[in-house]
């Protein structure tokens, strides 16, 4: 998993957390630390996208096979060595 991966999996993971907090407690975790003024909206409206964004690269990982990453090797049994 590479850093692009890694950084949109961590705002997926933000994404849920703020999606469970909405329908639980009708409770916006993003609105509620960037909302307020016109600048702060749109603020809110960019990590909403980035969220967004994150969600369609971390779609990509469904998709892609155990052991395809790049660089990965194919792993040996120790005994298969001897």
């Amino acid at each position: 998993m590479n850093g692009l991966q890694r950084s949109a999996l961590v705002l997926t993971v933000i994404g849920a957390i703020n999606w469970g907090l909405i329908g639980l407690f009708q409770f916006d975790l993003v609105a509620a630390i960037f909302g307020g003024g016109e600048q702060s909206a749109a603020f809110a409206r960019l990590i909403y996208a980035l969220v967004g964004i994150a969600g369609l690269i971390n779609l990509a990982l469904l998709f892609r096979g155990e052991g395809s990453e790049e660089g990965e090797r194919r792993r040996v049994p120790r005994h298969a060595n001897r």
